[in-house]
């Protein structure tokens, strides 16, 4: 369209200053109407050229639109030569962010500010049809409202504990998934949906908090009785095997081993080179009895 408007503005303009030369010599109409033809043609076929030649800036995609009927071939980054007469919207698929801020509710029925944002980009091979069938505002039409409408549809199916907890993640991937499920077909790629902030009511907030606290109490209750009774039992073990070995002790060592032993020392001290006075005594034991060294 802009190419033909172009083109009727200046050969009116020619025109009228053409006219404006020759209405004052008659004789000079032919000469000035062939100028006026050869002037025409040259600035159309420009025109037809410069209109045939579009740059699609980087990250995007063009989409030939040639009197309402779209090519589903789509353009590449660069310079692209296309119909003068057809119009080509350039649609971004660099990756975007829609972030929402929105009230849900969770299964008990209370009411929740939840703050995320949906990380998405067009499919480079799907942008015509995204073109016909939604439009180039396809994140207003389609994205927004299905996001909003599938955040709300799962966090009302959990408590809003688990919200507060670490399964708020499983929550995020969860409303991910269902978007992925209803965006794909439709040419839009999700990446991810983070969860930035979750906003409870006080009172909800203060009775979450003070169950945190006493089950962590409880837990290190449960640590501390669990470590004294393994010390208990490392002292039981330890009793029982010196009790243990006192009874083998007591139990291996008799009249009889005791004499042995007396007479084993007298054999030695007997043999030592240092001059003893031994005495053997005629004792129970029978054990020698040691006086002392002579010098």
């Amino acid at each position: 369209m802009a190419f033909i408007t172009l083109t009727v503005l200046f050969v009116l303009i020619i025109a009228t200053v053409l006219w404006n030369r020759s209405r004052h010599s008659a004789a000079d109409a032919a000469v000035q109407l062939r100028r006026l033809g050869f002037v025409v043609a040259a600035v159309v076929l420009f025109l037809m050229v410069m209109s045939a030649v579009t740059i699609i800036r980087a990250g995007h995609v063009g989409v030939v639109d040639t009197f309402g009927n779209v090519s589903n071939t789509t353009l590449k980054s660069g310079i692209q030569f296309v119909n003068p007469f057809a119009h080509v919207e350039q649609l971004s698929w660099q990756l975007q962010e829609l972030k929402e801020t929105m009230d849900v509710p969770s299964k008990e029925g209370l009411t929740m500010g939840i703050e995320m944002s949906v990380l998405f980009h067009l499919d480079q091979d799907k942008a015509a049809d995204v073109y016909k069938t939604i439009g180039e505002n396809y994140v207003e039409k389609f994205l927004e409202p299905k996001f909003r409408s599938i955040t709300r549809g799962v966090t009302a199916s959990y408590e809003a504990k688990a919200l507060y907890t670490s399964e708020r993640e499983a929550v995020a991937q969860l409303i991910a998934d269902d978007l992925k499920k209803e965006a794909a077909p439709r040419g839009i790629v999700i990446e991810s949906t983070p969860m930035r902030r979750l906003t409870l009511p006080a009172k909800i907030t203060a009775a979450i908090e003070d169950k945190l606290s006493a089950d962590q109490e409880s837990q290190r209750m449960t640590f501390v009785l669990t470590k004294e009774k393994q010390e208990a039992e490392r002292k039981r073990i330890e009793a029982q095997g010196v009790a243990d070995f006192q009874k083998i002790v007591t139990d291996g060592i008799s009249d009889k081993l005791l004499q042995w032993k007396g007479i084993e020392a007298t054999q030695d001290l007997a043999k030592s080179p240092n001059a003893k006075i031994v005495i053997i005594g005629n004792a129970k034991n029978g054990l020698p009895l040691v006086l002392g060294d002579v010098k």
